[in-house]
C-alpha cells in the first residue's frame, strides 16, 4: 500500500471548474499536511499521493467518527424516551 499515485497538475484541474492557482493552493495544503509530495521532471511538477499517510489520516478520523456516532445514538435514545429518566429506564431494561 506504500505505492504512490502520480498526476500532473494540469490533469488534476481538468475535471473541476477551478483555476490553476486554486489547484496549486490545494496541493500546497495537502503537501503541508504530508499527504502528497512534489517532484520535478523537466518542466512538469508531478504530485505524488502518499497512500500510507492517507491511511493514517483515515484511521485517525475514524476514531472521532465512532465517538460521534455513539453520541448521536445516545441522543436519539434520549429524544425518543421520556427525557433523562426514560433513558435511564431504557438502559436498566437493556441490562436485565
Amino acid at each position: 500500500m506504500g505505492e504512490r499515485l502520480q498526476a500532473a497538475g494540469r490533469r488534476v484541474k481538468e475535471p473541476f471548474a477551478i483555476t490553476k492557482q486554486a489547484v496549486s493552493k490545494h496541493i500546497q495544503v495537502l503537501e503541508h499536511a504530508g499527504l502528497v509530495t512534489r517532484s520535478r521532471d523537466a518542466q512538469r511538477r508531478p504530485v505524488h499521493l502518499d497512500a500510507a499517510a492517507l491511511e493514517r489520516l483515515t484511521a485517525w478520523l475514524d476514531q472521532y467518527r465512532l465517538i460521534a456516532e455513539r453520541r448521536f445514538r445516545l441522543l436519539d435514545e434520549l429524544l425518543a424516551s421520556d427525557g433523562p429518566a426514560g433513558l435511564r429506564r431504557n438502559r436498566e431494561e437493556e441490562l436485565t
